[in-house]
């Protein structure tokens, strides 16, 4: 089954989607990530989506159930790129992003996940507790 890669810098996973997201893949997606936040301590997600050109319901739902689960592990989530049909496909089906603060861009994203992070005392691009990978 294919992946999605995962890329960690500093206390920050960036996960860049280039294929057309299906259910299965989203579901796995979502399982390695939530690994990856408990394995490294990771407390910023950024989600690049900027070549997906359609989003359906399940996919919005995942996206929400990966920020939630990702809140739930202390990490914060943004979603960078969204393309303007897929924002409105997203309003249209009457899914909100709960839980997830977007971006225009990843510049945009990174800074925002900087800023958040900065802003709990915790600093960005440190490991939660003093951990280590």
């Amino acid at each position: 089954m294919d992946r999605i890669p995962i890329l960690k810098l500093g206390g920050t996973l960036i996960v860049t989607i280039q294929v057309d997201m299906h259910d299965r893949l989203a579901l796995a997606l979502e399982e390695d990530l939530t690994a990856m936040i408990a394995r490294t301590g990771a407390r910023g997600v950024l989600i690049e989506i900027s070549a997906l050109e359609i989003v359906d319901s399940f996919i919005g739902r995942m996206l929400v159930s990966i920020a939630a689960v990702s809140r739930v592990l202390d990490a914060e989530t943004v979603l960078a790129g969204m393309r303007p049909a897929v924002a409105i496909t997203l309003v249209e089906l009457g899914l909100e992003l709960t839980g997830i603060r977007t971006a225009l861009n990843v510049e945009r994203g990174m800074a925002l996940l900087k800023a958040g992070l900065a802003g709990d005392g915790a600093g960005y691009g440190s490991d939660r507790d003093g951990l280590k990978d």
